[in-house]
């Protein structure tokens, strides 16, 4: 099932940046360094995916695309605590002006909302913070994810983990913040094991929304300094992880998915949300209007609009097209029109 990216030239990732690592050809994002507000990377997010926002966005980093083909998924990583990643193929990077924390909630609740009765994939994570939001009719497949300290360090040990194919360098497996940094992933990892053992929610028409917020690089740098061989060996691994769970995101979709990556070095302002249960319920609570006031826009507002206003100028071109034939008609042989009329003058 599915609002679930030879050699190429090594491109920097500097801190604070919004990249583009694959995209499908209905996404279309311009080269250029047009910088975007961190507060609407979520705006970005819900347009690529064809949802409406609340406020117009005039940055021109993302053009219009292919309405009638959107992408059946987006892939956001959030990663923390870096000043540059090196990420081993280029892609289109923009800076991030007004680093502040942002979260897809409004795009998680725009995908439940118009795909409650399919079975769309809407997976948000932090591991290290234990922060984890799953909703839909497909959380079932992804019930088995470690989402507690606990249950990643066990991951971590058993047999068809990350560690015995990784090369660790000079990261440790006794050191607590070292396990905490590829228990992330590892969940990068169990991500795309399970979706390549539930393909069909890669190929139906609900939209899929990952988001995954990723600090363990971030607290091996406090840990033991950006300038440790740790650091570095993280950094690497990091990267060269990042790029893999992006191809192939990219590829069980089909070609048809937005990778996106997000470094930041340090958020103007902490991080505050509201917490959320793991395999939350699918009854979103509406807070209350005591003045009973209506909305002054819905987000369908030009999607009606344009459905009725097209409809209308169709049917009024018919009509009078209709008309016009119908008042120049040649009453030939052929015509009912001539036949009764003819019978009518008969029988006079």
């Amino acid at each position: 099932e599915s609002f679930h990216y030879l050699c190429f030239p090594i491109s920097g990732i500097s801190a604070n940046e919004f990249s583009v690592l694959r995209s499908p050809e209905s996404v279309v994002f311009r080269e250029g360094s047009w910088p975007i507000p961190g507060e609407r990377i979520p705006d970005v997010a819900a347009l690529s995916m064809g949802f409406s926002i609340e406020d117009d966005l005039s940055w021109p980093g993302l053009a219009v695309g292919d309405l009638f083909r959107r992408p059946r998924a987006t892939v956001l990583v959030t990663v923390t605590g870096l000043d540059k990643l090196t990420l081993p193929k280029s892609g289109i990077s923009y800076p991030v002006e007004n680093a502040v924390p942002f979260s897809l909630d409004s795009v998680a609740n725009a995908i439940h909302t118009l795909f409650s009765e399919e079975t769309p994939v809407v997976v948000q994570l932090a591991p290290s913070e234990e922060r984890v939001y799953m909703v839909g009719k497909a959380n079932s497949v992804f019930e088995d994810l470690s989402v507690t300290l606990r249950q990643l360090r066990n991951r971590l040990f058993q047999e068809n983990s990350i560690l015995a194919s990784l090369p660790l360098n000079s990261l440790s497996r006794n050191s607590e913040v070292d396990l905490l940094f590829l228990s992330e992933l590892q969940v990068l990892h169990d991500i795309t094991s399970l979706l390549s053992r539930h393909k069909h929610l890669a190929k139906d028409h609900s939209p899929d929304l990952y988001s995954l917020e990723l600090s363990g690089l971030e607290e091996i740098g406090k840990r033991y300094g950006e300038d440790s061989q740790q650091f570095k060996d993280a950094s690497q691994i990091l990267a060269d992880s990042l790029q893999k769970f992006a191809d192939e995101m990219y590829s069980l979709y089909g070609g048809n998915a937005v990778v996106e990556v997000v470094t930041v070095k340090t958020f103007d302002t902490p991080f505050v949300r509201k917490s959320r249960s793991i395999l939350q319920s699918t009854s979103q609570t509406k807070s209350e209007n005591p003045y009973n006031l209506g909305y002054s826009y819905n987000f369908n507002y030009a999607v009606v609009f344009n459905i009725v206003f097209w409809i209308m100028i169709g049917l009024a071109i018919a009509v009078i097209v209709i008309s016009y034939n119908l008042w120049n008609m040649d009453p030939g042989y052929d015509s009912i029109i001539y036949r009764m009329t003819n019978q009518k003058i008969r029988m006079d």
